[in-house]
């Protein structure tokens, strides 16, 4: 799961909130430096991506990406499985996706100094630019997947990834509405485990 997934599956709370996004700017020890459900976040933020690794629908999804590009496929399908949890969102989740992210966004500036300096530096143009909303349309999923090209320092074939997710669309988003509901099962439980943990 990218950015949207992590937040609809963290407790909506603005420590936990914050804390799943953190888990893609600390990395390692770093974890560390946080304490109480900024900290839990960070830890089912990084449960999640490892159970998401290696689970055999996430890896079907994976199988459908060509090999000239499976070395991302990873990335690449979490990507698209925002895609489709932005556009089937209401199914999912009691509030509009505009207003979740609003308020994802106001949180994550009132808490703009306690963020990893790699994170300040996302936050203007992820809060002005509304890339939560954006994941709704494939056009918004083209712009984060050349964002992640820029990012690369080494030629990388993502600049035109959009290319596997307009090939293969109806099967990803089967795989998605698959796999949502399993991951959104072990999180109930990791949450539970997490949230059980003495504070600090």
């Amino acid at each position: 799961m990218n950015y949207l997934g992590h937040l609809y599956l963290s407790p909506d709370t603005p420590d936990f909130l914050v804390g799943s996004l953190l888990g893609d700017f600390v990395k390692g020890a770093a974890v560390n430096d946080y304490t109480g459900d900024l900290r839990r976040g960070i830890e089912l933020h990084r449960k999640v991506d490892q159970f998401t690794d290696h689970h055999d629908i996430f890896r079907q999804s994976v199988a459908r990406i060509s090999q000239s590009r499976r070395r991302y496929g990873g990335i690449m399908v979490d990507v698209f499985y925002d895609h489709f949890l932005a556009k089937h969102w209401l199914e999912f989740h009691p509030e509009p996706l505009p207003d979740f992210a609003r308020r994802v966004y106001t949180i994550l500036l009132e808490r703009e100094l306690e963020l990893p300096e790699t994170m300040r530096l996302v936050l203007p143009r992820l809060t002005s630019e509304d890339w939560f909303s954006s994941y709704r349309e494939t056009s918004g999923i083209d712009s984060v997947m050349k964002r992640m090209s820029r990012r690369i320092k080494r030629d990388n074939p993502l600049h035109a990834a959009i290319e596997e997710l307009e090939q293969e669309y109806e099967g990803f988003e089967a795989d998605f509405r698959q796999f949502l509901p399993e991951v959104k099962g072990f999180v109930d439980q990791v949450a539970d485990q997490l949230a059980s943990k003495v504070q600090g």
